[in-house]
């Protein structure tokens, strides 16, 4: 329902929201109609909210309207500034959301506290930006305990799904050649002094002690390998920039890409039929990464494809992985891959889709992988995809306490089927020096690996059918649910985000099982907790 201005006239702040939104409309060339269209709302809206006549309540709106017109971060922050002054004018009241109110996946929502907000909190609050199409990046530090996320996800339903048994896995950061003593389904190799410059110290001269250390671990503990390459040696490319890495590795592609394919070719060929998958490069849309342009990534993927499918056709190759995905810039060289054919090489594509940070709720990562598949589809990118990975910052991170970072690890899995990616690999196994450690190599596994395992082992054998929450789902505000079978048997996963529910029971419920191995029968109709801690229910 519409409110109108107290005195039936536009307060001068509103006026000057107004003037600047229209001031965007103007410079994108498009029509009301045509702004409607692409923000799923209607033209009389979008003309109520560029004349000033009505302010939306929540600045998600204006945001998706300006974001639409190619407004910049910058001017983005101008415009919230603007929202928040016609918000405190006496004339206009806010417009609540109605049917065709855009309000995108992942909303802020400012309570009426915010007008005691210091100028540091509204800065960090202008520092929350909107990518294309409505993917919400948090601030860079952390989120202030004045804004509360509302995270929203589309549901879906689709034939039932086997989960591949490699779905729950880990990046291994040690070259110990230990492995988890925690039940994972497979084991990705990075940060483990096998980089092609390791790997490859001189031309056509191989080291590979520590790689067969690593994959001879693997395979003694039944765990699939997924190798990771990245890092060009100085031999190969010794005019281009040092990496982050102290082996004097380069960030660019090698000045003959023969070198690049023949190396390729000469481990698929070491480890045929022992390293399962080939993931081309780490974080190639990083400069500290990959300093080649992305046509330069497209051939080396073709090239490094063909190396590996003629020499191990069975092996997965896996397209060079992109992160730091809320920045517009880098999600660009994202689009630029897809739109050169990068992924027409590949089985399989590498994001790093993560929280921003590892306290924020890991579902807060959906609105993201959402854009990420409109982007492939746009594309005509059909292609699986893969998490990989973590923030550029997460070794930076403060640490998350027990508790939460034991809901949080098994929701990253959670919230990567309910994204309908079939691998996850977690950040990282062996290093303590993380935000949620699983296991220092050599140490004990922690409360977060043990909610890990368990949800690995709910997930052997088991299809999945679809993924909902709240109302729009038919199901309580603030519950999530993904149903599966398994060998004949139906079972749901609840959890919340970080919050403590009373719910009905699922019809048909006859127990409930926690990540912590209890299990406690349920009479029909009878309530269950449903925490941030997922819970299973066995139904028939």
């Amino acid at each position: 329902m519409e409110r109108r201005g107290l005195s039936g006239m536009v307060s001068e702040a509103a006026a000057g929201l107004a003037a600047l939104l229209t001031e965007h409309k103007q410079r994108s060339g498009l029509s009301y109609e045509q702004l409607g269209r692409k923000v799923h709302s209607s033209r009389s809206t979008v003309h109520r909210y560029c004349t000033g006549r009505n302010v939306p309540a929540t600045f998600a709106p204006i945001e998706a309207i300006a974001t639409t017109c190619g407004a910049s971060r910058e001017e983005l922050a101008k415009l919230y500034r603007a929202w928040e002054r016609a918000d405190l004018g006496d004339a206009t009241v806010r417009d609540s959301p109605g049917p065709d109110t855009v309000i995108p996946d992942v909303e802020v929502v400012v309570p009426e506290r915010r007008r005691s907000l210091t100028k540091v909190a509204l800065a960090a609050v202008l520092g929350v930006v909107l990518l294309a199409g409505g993917a919400m990046a948090y601030p860079p530090d952390r989120q202030l305990p004045d804004i509360v996320p509302a995270v929203q996800a589309s549901m879906w339903t689709n034939a039932p799904r086997a989960i591949e048994p490699e779905f729950v896995g880990v990046t291994a950061n040690s070259n110990t050649g230990q492995m988890p003593s925690f039940g994972v389904g497979s084991v990705r190799l990075w940060n483990t002094r096998t980089r092609w410059q390791n790997l490859e110290p001189a031309r056509g001269s191989y080291d590979w002690k520590t790689l067969e250390r690593l994959v001879t671990g693997a395979r003694g503990a039944g765990l699939p390998v997924t190798l990771t390459f990245g890092g060009t040696p100085s031999w190969a490319s010794p005019n281009s920039p040092k990496s982050v890495y102290t082996d004097d590795s380069r960030t660019g592609p090698p000045d003959d890409l023969a070198d690049w394919e023949r190396f390729v070719r000469a481990v698929a060929e070491q480890y045929r039929g022992r390293i399962d998958a080939y993931e081309l490069w780490d974080l190639a849309n990083h400069q500290d990464f990959f300093s080649g342009s992305m046509a330069d990534l497209v051939e080396m993927t073709r090239l490094a494809s063909r190396a590996i499918k003629s020499a191990d056709p069975a092996a997965t190759v896996v397209c060079p992985s992109m992160g730091e995905l809320w920045d517009p810039s880098a999600f660009e060289k994202l689009r630029q891959f897809a739109r050169l054919g990068g992924y027409d090489h590949c089985a399989a594509a590498a994001v790093k889709l993560a929280p921003r940070n590892d306290s924020d709720p890991p579902e807060t990562m959906l609105p993201l992988a959402r854009e990420i598949e409109k982007a492939l589809h746009e594309a005509g990118a059909g292609v699986r995809l893969w998490s990989t990975g973590s923030a550029y910052d997460v070794n930076r991170q403060q640490p998350v306490d027990a508790d939460r970072g034991a809901q949080h690890a098994a929701r990253f899995f959670l919230s990567g089927l309910y994204a309908q990616y079939r691998r996850m690999y977690f950040y990282n196994w062996g290093s303590a020096k993380i935000p949620i450690v699983l296991q220092p190599v050599g140490g004990p596994h922690t409360k977060a690996a043990r909610h890990v395992e368990r949800l690995n082992e709910w997930l052997k054998g088991s299809r999945i059918h679809s993924c909902g929450q709240g109302r729009e789902a038919g199901l309580p505000d603030h519950l999530w649910q993904c149903r599966f079978d398994q060998g004949g048997r139906n079972f749901l996963i609840w959890w919340t985000i970080d919050r403590s529910e009373r719910i009905p029971s699922a019809p048909g419920t006859t127990s409930v099982e926690g990540l912590d191995g209890t299990g406690t029968p349920v009479e029909p109709g009878a309530d269950v907790t449903v925490t941030g801690s997922p819970i299973l229910l066995r139904l028939g």
